[in-house]
């Protein structure tokens, strides 16, 4: 049996109206059950992985409450990706209209074929750390590691460095 946890969000979109991918992809969570509780500022940042000739992203976190099972949740948020015009089948780190990944859920550890929890690259990524920082400055890991600690350790290693994880605060995605 499923209990209610807090469960964190990354959403992301470099294609068309970005801000309203964000938007409308927060207000199909919560058509679909996700109670949502906190949303983070915007966050415009530069891309990575495979393909970094394309636009910027605007990226953002929220923090929603959910009773479903992590699979269950993640064909939720594939559905939501599809509804909003997401293309499958294209290269890893492609442009997209959005993204929704599955950050953590409480304290779950959980792997699967299709899911690993928390997120393999939640502390490696300015881009998922600094909405989530803002969310929860003292959030953790379920095996300790705060954060914070996680972002400090990635602002040195990236000190410095001539490309790559640039970000900047793009302002409120939602309105006050």
């Amino acid at each position: 049996m499923s209990t209610d946890r807090p469960v964190y969000l990354g959403l992301g979109s470099n294609i068309g109206d970005r801000f309203g991918y964000l938007r409308d992809a927060i207000g199909r969570l919560e058509g679909k059950g996700l109670t949502v509780e906190a949303v983070s500022s915007a966050w415009e940042t530069e891309p990575v992985g495979e393909i970094l000739d394309q636009p910027d992203f605007l990226n953002a976190a929220i923090r929603v409450r959910s009773g479903l099972e992590p699979e269950e949740l993640l064909d939720l948020l594939k559905q939501v990706e599809a509804e909003l015009g997401r293309e499958t089948g294209l290269p890893r780190h492609s442009p997209r209209v959005i993204d929704i990944d599955l950050l953590l859920m409480g304290d779950l550890e959980f792997e699967s074929d299709r899911l690993k929890l928390p997120h393999r690259e939640t502390t490696s990524r300015r881009f998922v750390l600094a909405p989530l920082l803002e969310l929860d400055p003292e959030l953790a890991l379920p095996d300790g590691t705060r954060l914070a600690d996680a972002m400090a350790t990635l602002e040195s290693e990236l000190e410095g460095a001539e490309e790559g994880q640039g970000i900047r605060r793009a302002g409120p995605l939602l309105e006050e």
